[in-house]
């Protein structure tokens, strides 16, 4: 038999659930929408429900689900007996009721966690994948320009260095709108403004230190949110411009990789994401047989490029390339 307390500790645990006490009746909401209201005396349970299958389950088991009162039959909604539900039942109930008025991607997240990431590849296995990056056409022409233009280290006081790297994450299909004459330059104030909060490590991936690491992942954060027009710069957008920013230390992520890797892609999921990258390094370096960075990933095949972006060519290949394949 399920009780009021079973109710709470199920709710409770799922993501963004507030409760509240309105007009003598517990409520839990998410934001604005309650999604499972109990009745004054606590013996019954209201709970969201597609009103289109609503009839078939009241009909399959009267004993323990009813119909709202006729005034709520506008909205996704029915009632059931507490004491008629066994726990595992209750738990089915106020998990997709609960599914109904989040969004998605918080759903899935809590409901659908990504699966164990794969172990640090190995360097045959980065070797395949180098072979088959430096087999796209034109593929390191973007990254040189940008160093070129920026003396090798973009600088985001300098106009110039946030305009380049605009048109960098564009040439990587990122799509920020361009300002018109006389328009101002949302992005690059924008830019400007985050770059004089954030003091970010030059250490290798390797070697980044837990502070440093939760200092990238706040930066990316913040970043991702950056407003760019009528939307934010996005945390693609925002991932490569950290790595063009720290080559040697950021190793970014597109959508079809933090997806598969972490389920999501905020901040704490960067920071995971670092931590990854970091234990790769370092399987990669031991491997190496006390090769430095640089002469690694010229023995990769890719001389030149840091050994984060080794890392995330690889999982380039092997996630996103051989997905859209």
């Amino acid at each position: 038999m399920a009780t009021v307390d079973d109710v709470r500790r199920l709710a409770l645990s799922l993501p963004r659930t507030e409760e509240h006490l309105i007009r003598d009746r517990v409520k839990f909401r998410i934001g604005r929408i309650v999604y499972l209201a109990l009745s004054r005396d606590e013996s019954e349970l209201g709970f969201a429900f597609p009103k289109e299958e609503r009839a078939a389950l009241v009909a399959a088991e009267p004993e323990k689900f009813f119909l709202p009162r006729a005034s709520d039959l506008r909205f996704h909604w029915v009632e059931a007996r507490l004491a008629a539900l066994e726990t595992d039942e209750l738990t089915e109930l106020v998990t997709e009721a609960w599914r109904m008025v989040v969004p998605a991607k918080v759903a899935r997240a809590h409901l659908d966690p990504p699966a164990a990431p794969p172990p640090a590849p190995s360097l045959a296995e980065l070797r395949a994948s180098a072979e088959v990056f430096n087999g796209f056409a034109g593929v390191d022409r973007s990254w040189w320009a940008l160093r070129e233009e920026t003396g090798g280290a973009l600088d985001l006081s300098l106009a110039a260095h946030r305009t380049a790297l605009h048109r960098w994450l564009n040439s990587w299909g990122c799509r920020i709108r361009y300002p018109r004459e006389g328009e101002p330059d949302t992005l690059g104030a924008g830019l400007a403004a985050w770059w004089e909060r954030h003091a970010l490590a030059h250490a290798p991936l390797a070697r980044l230190t837990p502070r440093e690491i939760s200092r990238f992942a706040a930066a990316y954060e913040e970043l991702a949110a950056l407003p760019v027009g009528r939307r934010s710069l996005g945390p693609t957008a925002a991932a490569k411009a950290l790595y063009a920013l720290r080559p040697d230390s950021v190793m970014p992520w597109d959508a079809a990789i933090a997806q598969r890797l972490h389920g999501v892609r905020d901040g704490a999921a960067f920071a995971r994401h670092l931590v990854l990258g970091r234990s790769w390094a370092r399987a990669a370096l031991e491997e190496g047989g006390g090769l430095d960075e640089a002469a690694l990933c010229a023995e990769i095949g890719r001389p030149g490029v840091s050994l984060a972006k080794v890392l995330d060519e690889h999982l380039y290949v092997t996630l996103t390339y051989r997905a859209a394949s």
